[in-house]
């Protein structure tokens, strides 16, 4: 990418920028059509794992930054979980000081060029711009100018680190190397401490490695990030399990006087139905965590995950688009969605149902499986597939599926991936006895502090929330970290 003040001051980016002060007054930003994501077109990248979204130009990134309107109050801000500054990142990038628009969203954010491809920015930030509340436009695409920002700082090899207060010598531990932890352990060191992350894993980065394929959020990108983190002092233990490696009460004996435990929803859950057991019926976390990580798609490998034609993927979230995308790379001929609900309930992002669709995925809506028949080696070959039909709503607020009798019908497939639901990894409750959890498994907190039960104990992300988006996670980690400070400086 070109060197900010070489292209500030080219005859292109001058004769470039007239033109647009002239063709954009004040009064007539809220005119301006939102810029389109450039992509990768679909018959290329369904054969590699290249990325989708290939990020915006500096010009198109500088004409969207203008539509933003400088609200005097910015409800964008309060929409954004870590409370980044939008306006004031926008209004650098308008401005052409592309370094400085980054430095703006590390004052709040660990993960920016992550949130800027994953975050779902349509139902938060987004959600709650000037021109989705009062105009009833599109709204200025902020996901795509953080991403720009994230990467332009990257490529121009002049990554800025935040301002770290002295050491105060206290030591704090995170359980997690996630979202939530990541965001904790640089929220804290900023704030002086000395942070280690324990990993379980080989590999830092937890669900935004094994649980994000690479053609949404490549690894290099996580790499980048964590890095940062390495050079603010952050210290990283990986193949420890918090709980088994070693206890709690072996860490405060090293002098660890507080935890953070963000160590997600990993335990996979399944339907309960006939045949689930049979061979190549895998839970999505299984099947993604051996791919994304322990490159099972070779098969040359040890472990090679079974993959085969005729895939279906049970569930309508993110997760089961990227299990569904992951099986067209992988070489199906078929492989299709089955969701119980309808399109208009699916919770998966917009964009990333379009992206399935435009690869070849095929989508069967208002169906479920009631049960899986095998061959004689015990190998999945058929699903038998109820239709659904809507009722009234349910808890969530979704019309809740009911089964149309006598509607049943048997589909072919040699893979199913089962993508219902997780439950919160139980080895850091298990092994607390005092730790207070929910019949669902997750860690009970203190909404107002991330506090457990145990004073010296904060948690945030899906072990309290049992599933949630990567930017919810990291509003828990960085609230936390606020929270244990004040906890520790009154201890």
């Amino acid at each position: 990418m070109e060197d900010r003040n070489s292209y500030l001051k080219s005859e292109r980016s001058q004769e470039w920028r007239e033109e647009l002060r002239k063709k954009i007054k004040a009064k007539d930003r809220t005119d301006v059509p939102r810029v389109k994501m450039n992509e990768v077109d679909a018959s290329e990248r369904v054969q590699s794992y290249i990325e989708v979204n290939s990020g915006l130009t500096q010009e198109q990134a500088q004409k969207e930054a203008t539509r933003c309107v400088d609200c005097a109050n910015p409800t964008c801000i309060t929409g954004c979980p870590v409370e980044i500054n939008i306006p004031k990142f926008i209004k650098r990038i308008e401005q052409g000081e592309f370094l400085e628009a980054a430095k703006v969203l590390k004052e709040t954010s660990t993960l920016p060029a992550v949130c800027g491809r994953v975050c779902p920015q349509e139902k938060q930030c987004e959600a709650n711009c000037f021109y989705t509340q009062k105009l009833k436009k599109e709204p200025v695409a902020i996901g795509y100018l953080e991403r720009f920002a994230a990467d332009y700082e990257r490529e121009s090899g002049q990554i800025s680190i935040p301002e770290i207060k002295e050491k105060n010598g206290r030591k704090v531990a995170c359980i997690g190397s996630g979202p939530a932890g990541l965001t904790f352990a640089g929220e804290m060191a900023k704030k002086g401490y000395d942070v280690t992350v324990f990993e379980a894993l080989h590999e830092i980065g937890g669900v935004l490695k094994y649980g994000i394929p690479e053609f949404r959020l490549p690894n290099n990108i996580v790499d980048v990030e964590i890095e940062s983190l390495k050079k603010m002092g952050v210290q990283f233990e990986t193949n420890f399990i918090v709980g088994k490696t070693a206890s709690i009460e072996d860490l405060k004996e090293e002098g660890f006087e507080a935890f953070f435990t963000g160590s997600g929803a990993g335990l996979p859950r399944f339907m309960n139905i006939p045949g689930e057991n049979y061979i190549g019926i895998l839970s999505s976390n299984e099947y993604l965590t051996r791919i994304n990580l322990m490159h099972a798609a070779d098969q040359t490998t040890d472990t090679p995950v079974v993959s085969g034609n005729k895939v279906m993927v049970v569930g309508g979230g993110n997760t089961a688009m990227d299990s569904v995308r992951t099986a067209k790379r992988l070489g199906a001929e078929r492989a299709m969605i089955v969701y119980r609900r309808s399109m208009e309930e699916m919770p998966a992002r917009l964009e990333e149902i379009e992206h399935a669709k435009e690869e070849g995925v095929e989508f069967m809506t208002l169906a479920n499986p009631i049960e899986y028949f095998a061959n004689e080696k015990g190998q999945v070959n058929q699903v038998k597939v109820q239709k659904m039909e809507l009722g009234e709503p349910d808890a969530s607020g979704r019309r809740r599926p009911i089964p149309v009798e006598g509607s049943e019908e048997l589909i072919e497939v040699d893979t199913v991936v089962v993508s219902v639901g997780v439950s919160p990894n139980p080895i850091v409750p298990d092994s607390l006895p005092e730790l207070k959890t929910t019949s669902w498994g997750t860690i009970q907190v203190n909404e107002e502090t991330l506090q457990s039960s145990m004073p010296e104990m904060f948690a945030g992300g899906d072990i309290v929330r049992g599933g949630a988006t990567v930017i919810l996670a990291m509003g828990d980690g960085r609230k936390a970290a606020q929270k244990m400070d004040e906890y520790l400086k009154n201890k």
